[in-house]
């Protein structure tokens, strides 16, 4: 079973011409869901995955799912799924996603070629709005489809023009219905370029992710006085942002610690600041912060967090200002299915691909996929680590490799009738 480079890199150059900018250095693409570009991009895969002979439905919220049932498949038995999306962020890359969803389909042509006979049907899935950019914060479509949000709840989202996500994919042509249950799955894979260097500079084809970081925003608030920067000395003065820097530093110090005393994967964020009245000769009067902490130990998040509160103790005191927290949003470290990490791993071994264990910073379409289901998460290289930008590279016989990991892991998870070789 065998993989074929060149017509996976042509599936990735044709899909990157939906929505390709001009760009200086690299291969770009605005890819927002809804858009012309979203619907290019949709209509090339279902014509990809129909081609493959594989039966594709859409569902309510546009997720669309390709499945090839052979003959040696019992039709009843749940699935093994895999894919990722073809959204884009503004200005990205040409892997982030697609990568994902048509290694999978490359599995599945794979295995055909090869006369593989699968127990359990095999499903290509690309979700919805996985980057977020233009209807909900991200991971919209897998949300639905493990149920933790409801078909009108997703549709009735609004973007910043008021014009929903029904609206939107309804006039692309991709407002499906029902919805696509991910529980019933047997099993899920995602391949994604890992959007860091630690397979570059081990020299490592594939990476196989052991859990997904846990994610924790803070919002914290910070209340002075606004006064003239003239005629205000420096001893009367009820700086905000004089006290959100201390704050600021104080996160970068607690996220330091925690690396050196329990956890190296631990990082700490203030990564947005809004500052009023914002005038150069005004003392800033109120301060918004956002910190973003993440880690695959919980705990050491709560550190963390921990530890900004206690700055703004501290700020309160020296400094006069008053403050408030608030952690709207705090998502637990997820592991990845041992059983599935390890048919990765084996198929690394038949094929001669070699492979490593790693964990992801980011998140991913698999965390939620792995609350109702086995899950795993692989990584291809990404060169320099650039992600989110034109620059994002990974060397095509790498998605190969990836690919063909993928293949194998899949094939494994299929059941006894297949050989994953």
């Amino acid at each position: 079973m065998q993989v074929e480079e060149q017509r996976l890199r042509e599936d990735l150059e044709a899909n990157a011409e939906h929505g390709k900018i001009d760009v200086e250095e690299g291969r770009g693409r605005t890819v927002l869901t809804g858009t012309e570009a979203n619907r290019g991009a949709r209509e090339m895969l279902v014509k990809r995955m129909e081609a493959a002979g594989l039966d594709v439905e859409i569902d309510a919220v546009g997720n669309i799912a390709g499945t090839w049932c052979p003959e040696s498949a019992d039709e009843d038995a749940a699935p093994v799924a895999a894919g990722s999306h073809v959204d884009s962020v503004p200005e990205g890359g040409i892997f982030d996603g697609p990568l994902g969803v048509y290694a999978a389909l490359e599995a599945v042509r794979a295995m055909r070629g090869a006369s593989v006979e699968p127990a359990r049907p095999l499903v290509v899935v690309s979700f919805t709005e996985e980057e977020g950019q233009r209807f909900a914060d991200g991971l919209l479509g897998s949300s639905v489809a493990i149920g933790e949000r409801t078909v009108e709840e997703a549709l009735a989202i609004e973007d910043d023009d008021g014009i929903t996500l029904e609206e939107a994919l309804a006039g692309m042509g991709f407002r499906g219905e029902g919805r696509l249950d991910a529980s019933a799955w047997d099993a899920w894979y995602e391949l994604h370029v890992e959007q860091d260097t630690r397979l570059e500079r081990e020299d490592v084809p594939v990476g196989v992710v052991t859990t997904i970081t846990g994610i924790t925003h803070c919002e914290v608030d910070l209340l002075g006085e606004a006064n003239h920067a003239g005629a205000t000395p420096m001893d009367q003065r009820t700086d905000a942002l004089a006290a959100a820097a201390e704050v600021v530093l104080d996160v970068e110090a607690a996220a330091h610690d925690v690396v050196d005393e329990e956890s190296e994967t631990a990082v700490g964020t203030v990564g947005s600041l809004s500052v009023s009245p914002n005038a150069t000769n005004v003392v800033p009067g109120q301060v918004e912060l956002g910190v973003d902490i993440r880690d695959i130990e919980y705990q050491s998040m709560q550190t963390i967090v921990e530890a900004t509160r206690a700055s703004l103790g501290v700020v309160e005191t020296d400094r006069g200002v008053e403050t408030s927290f608030e952690r709207p949003f705090d998502l637990e470290p997820t592991p990845m299915s041992e059983d599935l990490r390890a048919a990765a791993h084996r198929a690394g071994e038949k094929t001669g691909i070699p492979t490593m264990d790693l964990h992801s910073g980011a998140a991913h379409d698999t965390m939620h996929l792995a609350d109702v289901t086995e899950a795993s998460l692989l990584f291809a290289p990404s060169a320099d680590g650039i992600s989110h930008n034109p620059r994002e590279w990974t060397d095509w016989a790498d998605c190969a490799k990836g690919a063909q990991v993928l293949a194998g892991a899949m094939a494994d998870a299929a059941g006894p009738a297949c050989d994953g070789q």
